[in-house]
């Protein structure tokens, strides 16, 4: 465990939200193709697992992926310009902003939902045949989280006590679809009693409260006791992909999430009120953040795409 400090995750927010804001602007300058998938509004989900994770640890994420990356140590700079789909990107530019993958730092994504999960469940079950002491980080949203593969890799992890977290970003939308809708249960974190497995809900906005959560659950894998589920609440600020016209939501409910619910805000309070920091401390943090990625964003953009030559580079070919 690495022990990180409020501040500390403070910081990682606001590198995360920089961050996605110059995806926002690749998006909107077309250098970035494809449907991208924004998570402002979910940044104290991410930084919540700094800390109880090493990084020999794996974390497997979803088409929603940066925050998480820049939360298990992916360096900034190949991890943006994978997104721009660089040459001197994680993956040369061929994965793109869906499929970063980092083995490095053991990190990885997958833009098929709840696909993430059986992934997690592989690194899972190579730990506890390799006698290793490290856990696997599965994460989902809540539309993926009625997939089959969730249940399936429950309860394989179960029976087979191995060390997984499924860790459940519930924004309240499966792209436009209210969760509540197509959900049986009051919480998805109740599930976890039918495996007998660690579970718990916790307000995903705030970061303190996921990284007390995080941290418990990582305990929980790591000790031998099985797996566990987190569902963190939280709210996406944009609609489900860059384009998307966000028209199932009411203006009035984005308004009002976004000054409500904005987890760098609500850190920021706390921070103030507990006499951690002050205005200008904080203040400086967001500008250095900021700063940083603007200046990774100008060698992003100045550095080479693929050679078209090379397309067929790169690929798994099976007989």
């Amino acid at each position: 465990m690495i022990k990180t400090t409020p501040l500390d995750r403070f910081k990682a927010m606001s590198t995360m939200r920089a961050f996605e804001e110059a995806c926002i602007k690749g998006s909107m300058s077309q250098e970035i193709h494809g449907e991208i998938h924004i998570g402002t509004g979910q940044e104290a989900i991410a930084a919540g697992m700094i800390g109880p994770l090493i990084k020999e640890d794996a974390v497997v994420s979803t088409h929603r992926n940066h925050c998480h990356g820049i939360a298990k140590g992916v360096p900034l700079k190949p991890f943006l310009a994978e997104i721009f789909e660089k040459e001197t990107g994680l993956c040369k530019g061929r994965g793109g902003h869906m499929h970063p993958f980092d083995p490095e730092n053991n990190f990885s994504a997958t833009g098929i939902v709840g696909a993430a999960l059986p992934i997690a469940l592989g690194y899972a079950y190579a730990f506890s045949m390799e006698g290793r002491n490290n856990i696997a980080v599965g994460i989902t949203g809540d539309g993926g989280s009625n997939s089959g593969s969730f249940h399936e890799c429950m309860n394989i992890a179960a029976a087979w006590n191995l060390p997984l977290i499924i860790l459940i970003e519930n924004n309240s939308y499966g792209i436009s679809v209210p969760s509540e809708s197509v959900t049986a249960t009051s919480t998805i974190a109740e599930r976890a009693s039918a495996y007998g497995a660690w579970g718990r809900k916790v307000d995903g906005t705030d970061v303190e409260i996921v990284a007390e959560a995080f941290a418990e659950a990582a305990k929980h894998a790591r000790s031998g006791q099985g797996p566990a589920i987190l569902e963190a609440t939280c709210h996406r600020f944009r609609g489900h992909y860059e384009g998307d016209s966000d028209n199932y939501r009411e203006k009035d409910e984005l308004k009002r999430i976004r000054s409500e619910y904005d987890p760098i805000q609500i850190a920021r309070s706390n921070l103030i009120m507990n006499g951690i920091a002050t205005d200008q401390q904080l203040d400086a943090i967001r500008k250095e953040t900021k700063s940083e990625i603007a200046n990774i964003l100008i060698e992003v953009k100045a550095d080479s795409m693929p050679d078209p030559r090379e397309a067929l580079m790169y690929r798994f070919v099976g007989d």
